[in-house]
């Protein structure tokens, strides 16, 4: 036990928030679960108060979710935990690891400027550019920059007609005006989590398809599965989450015909993939983790 007084920044009543609060309460005594819609920035102050507890003077602070669902007002979130960064908090992983991954471009850039493979991606405000690519590719996946388990995710095909393509995309154009699409690939209803913590690999799950849905995730009907990487497959997913930095990450990986690719790396990680798909308790193990680093 110590007197360490760590946060955990997430959703109130959720699985993941939850016990990662009671694995750091367990060694540290102190329980302290962060909903960043109850937060009051003062700058004037410097302080950073949720009910009633200044964020400022806590040793460490954990962001196992920043909110419920991805938008832009979730940079603003992290934002303005940088300011207990600045005040000596501890914050896991940082904050500006995080803001490189919540918008899918900006995670998509980075990955790309590092060599790493990912589907044939396009990104265009223009209808008839985006008509094109999807021509060109027989189908694509159009992904919002702000989003998690694939929410509003939408696949076009080629094969439509040039009217019906044309209206889906002038559709999701509305909701999405910079439109990201990616080459739909054949992963045989099958992709992997690989799970790191402060860098290094800790083991990997699969999310099978158990519908005929295009998309693995569960909440679209998929199950977690123990899945052995090789060596060259658990190097390339190293490499991916490298320059983002996080303490604690799950990269996601498809297996195609020609080799595996890289959908994306996660800013906060699954802790129930890991646990249901690969035996890993990732909770108590990120605990810690913040622990130690805390204690450094």
């Amino acid at each position: 036990m110590t007197d360490l007084k760590i946060g955990v920044v997430g959703i109130p009543g959720k699985w993941s928030t939850e016990v990662l609060a009671d694995a750091l309460e367990e060694r540290t005594g102190f329980r302290c679960v962060i909903d960043m819609a109850h937060v009051l920035l003062d700058l004037e102050a410097r302080t950073l108060v949720a009910d009633g507890t200044d964020l400022c003077r806590l040793d460490g602070l954990v962001i196992k979710k920043i909110s419920q669902e991805y938008s832009p007002a979730t940079l603003d979130r992290l934002e303005m935990l940088r300011v207990a960064e600045a005040a000596g908090v501890k914050v896991f992983s940082g904050t500006r690891s995080i803001l490189g991954l919540v918008n899918r471009l900006s995670c998509t850039v980075t990955l790309a400027n590092a060599g790493i493979p990912m589907p044939a991606t396009c990104v265009t405000e223009s209808i008839d550019q985006a008509c094109a690519a999807v021509q060109r590719f027989g189908g694509a996946v159009f992904k919002p920059l702000f989003s998690t388990k694939a929410r509003g995710m939408t696949l076009m095909n080629a094969d439509e007609g040039d009217a019906v393509l044309r209206k889906k995309i002038t559709d999701f154009k509305a909701e999405n005006p910079v439109m990201y699409l990616q080459k739909k690939v054949d992963l045989s209803g099958r992709d992997l989590g690989m799970v790191f913590l402060g860098g290094k690999y800790l083991g990997t799950y699969a999310r099978v398809a158990q519908t005929d849905s295009w998309n693995t995730t569960i909440l679209h009907g998929g199950k977690y599965e123990p899945y052995s990487p090789d060596g060259d497959l658990i190097e390339l997913a190293r490499r991916a989450q490298a320059p983002f930095d996080l303490d604690f990450t799950t990269v996601d990986v498809g297996m195609t015909n020609d080799g595996p690719i890289i959908f994306e790396v996660s800013a906060f990680g699954g802790f129930r993939g890991a646990l249901e798909g690969a035996s890993i308790d990732a909770a108590t193990l990120y605990a810690d983790h913040v622990i130690a680093e805390v204690s450094s």
